[in-house]
């Protein structure tokens, strides 16, 4: 269906006086098309609200018992596609621009741009940046595939897979050494104390 006969559907059961559930894979928050629903029924006064769900870059994190952010090595995780068939990417979003950061990236509904994904990235994070592709993730037949910017496209041609894959890519994922987080710190503690123990008191306490 295409999005006036979604919305066609949706504004006649409402009239009907009925509740409609619009069920989209992931969460809505992102590349979901719900600004683009929203914006129709806005006009038609038809309520709505907006129930969260799992985004694919959260459920295979889950997937991998992996964090993706880690103290002292990623802190900023970007998330973001490649253009296929679908709507072009504004300037500046490109992965060249966005992987001068270094930051981990979560690439959604990009596994048939792999070799574009690998040719631009590869020389910004290095042949043995590790990658990780979920397909999948969360499904009973979710399947990872791990390997390196050098070497990630022998290995999923092998897999054929070819879609409903996550790209995930960062050194994070090679769960390297990372320092202790300073939010739960005994320094940070101490400090927490110490600002407790100064605080002034109210002249009109007793």
């Amino acid at each position: 269906m295409n999005l006036d006969e979604i919305i066609a559907e949706i504004s006649s059961a409402h009239e009907k006086g009925l509740d409609v559930a619009r069920i989209h894979s992931g969460d809505l928050s992102i590349w979901s098309t719900m600004a683009e629903q929203i914006r129709r029924l806005t006009p038609l006064e038809i309520p709505y609200d907006v129930t969260p769900g799992v985004p694919s870059f959260a459920a295979a994190a889950a997937t991998l018992n992996q964090e993706l952010t880690l103290p002292e090595v990623a802190q900023t995780l970007i998330l973001t596609r490649t253009s296929t068939r679908s709507t072009a990417m504004p300037n500046g979003e490109d992965l060249t621009t966005l992987g001068r950061s270094g930051a981990t990236m979560a690439i959604h509904l990009s596994i048939t741009n792999l070799d574009m994904v690998t040719s631009q990235l590869l020389p910004l994070y290095g042949p043995d940046c590790p990658v990780v592709i979920v397909f999948r993730a969360s499904w009973p037949d979710e399947m990872i595939l791990r390997g390196t910017l050098s070497n990630i496209q022998k290995i999923v041609a092998k897999s054929g897979v070819d879609n409903n894959a996550l790209i995930l890519v960062g050194r994070s994922l090679s769960r390297p050494d990372f320092g202790e987080s300073y939010l739960y710190s005994v320094s940070r503690e101490r400090e927490s104390e110490t600002q407790d123990s100064v605080r002034p008191v109210s002249a009109d306490a007793d």
